[in-house]
Formats: structure tokens, sequence, C-alpha cells
């Protein structure tokens, strides 16, 4: 739950100074598509959700 908190801070963070410096590119879009897929509770956001905790966990155990 926390990491899913903090994931939704961060690309809403992101996005919002994307968004703010005008940049148009495939980096932004795939944060803002993060962004969507985490705020909305479709059937996609629980296997986005476990990639990213499986990520978050990879990264603490190396």
């Amino acid at each position: 739950m926390a990491v899913t908190v903090s994931f939704i801070f961060l690309f809403g963070l992101v996005l919002f100074f994307l968004l703010r410096s005008k940049s148009l590119s495939w980096g932004a879009a795939f944060i803002a598509v993060m962004f969507g897929f985490y705020l909305a509770s479709t059937g996609a956001s629980r296997p986005v959700t476990q990639l990213s905790e499986a990520v978050v966990n990879a990264i603490g155990n190396l």
C-alpha cells in the first residue's frame, strides 16, 4: 500500500513537471499512462502494481 501511494505521488509529480515544461515525448506518454493506471481501478492496475512492487523488491535485494 505504501509503495502504491509513493508511486502515485512520484508519477503525479513527474507528470506535472513534464506538462508544465511542455515536454511531449515517449517518456511523458509513459509517465501519463502509468499515472492513469494507478489512479483508475481497472483490471490493468493490479498487474502494473505487482510489476512495480517486484521491481522495488528486486532493487532492495541488490
